[in-house]
């Protein structure tokens, strides 16, 4: 994504966001329990920057601690908005996520992760994941690096302490079948999702709503993409965040057809 002109109010406010990145400072606690659906307000005001441009501090900060890859080349975007627009494919990806609600609603409890936030991550990966990576001889071939619908890799399951610094092939085969297990895939995105959190400082019981303010819009762009490595990856996110049909899948529920008078 390509960081449109800003105003020098806007230059003011990331930098100021951005060294309180660098400084890693807590939000603001937010009950388990609070509304997650978002206030009828626009993601950010008019005057507001935009959360998903990153200043030059920030990156280096965040290129420092974590690692960064940069922007998808302009052919690779347009491949992606062009895999957006395939009707089919979308709801092909909203049916595997309807079979991952109650995953996603639980482990989103579990790790005070706002589910948008999950379901907006899973949409993108599985609406562009690529054919027959999920085979099993093409996943214990090594040929790639992520898997399930969340595309993991083993480093994560290292990460979070459920693999040691060089494990053994068989457990490196073991963890690549973890992988590919929906449920468990989500659980790992989930932790993953608090334990990068945790390193940036946040309150790891505070469930971040874009709507709500710039600092939870952006504190959620840096988790976006910290996740996948790519500076046009958080627009996409915050994107998804706000679809009418993720926000119907996750909060809707089926009432049963009352019975008829006879």
């Amino acid at each position: 994504m390509v960081p449109r002109a800003i105003t020098s109010f806007t230059a003011v406010a990331i930098t100021a966001v951005a060294a309180s990145l660098a400084l890693l400072p807590p939000l603001e606690r937010v009950h388990s329990n609070a509304d997650l659906r978002p206030s009828t307000s626009a993601l950010s005001q008019e005057n507001d920057p935009d959360p998903t441009d990153f200043s030059a501090e920030e990156l280096e900060h965040l290129q420092r601690r974590f690692g960064v890859h940069g922007p998808q080349t302009q052919l690779a975007q347009l491949f992606t908005r062009g895999v957006d627009q395939l009707q089919p494919l979308r709801a092909n990806t909203l049916s595997r996520l309807t079979r991952l609600k109650p995953v996603i609603q639980r482990e989103a409890g579990r790790h005070s992760i706002n589910p948008m936030l999950i379901t907006a991550i899973l949409f993108d990966e599985i609406q562009h994941s690529k054919p027959g990576e999920d085979l099993p001889f093409v996943v214990h071939s090594g040929l790639v690096a992520t898997h399930g619908p969340a595309q993991l890799g083993i480093s994560e399951l290292i990460h979070q302490g459920r693999l040691p610094m060089n494990p053994s092939p068989q457990q490196i085969s073991e963890a690549r079948d973890l992988l590919m297990d929906p449920d468990a895939n989500v659980e790992l995105l989930a932790a993953k999702l608090s334990r990068l959190k945790g390193e940036l400082g946040l309150d790891r019981e505070s469930i971040l709503i874009a709507s709500r303010s710039y600092v939870d819009a952006k504190a959620i762009a840096t988790l976006a993409y910290l996740h996948n490595g790519k500076l046009d990856y958080p627009a996409r996110v915050l994107r998804y965040m706000q679809d009418p049909a993720l926000h119907g899948l996750i909060y809707s529920t089926i009432r049963p057809a009352p019975l008829p008078v006879i």
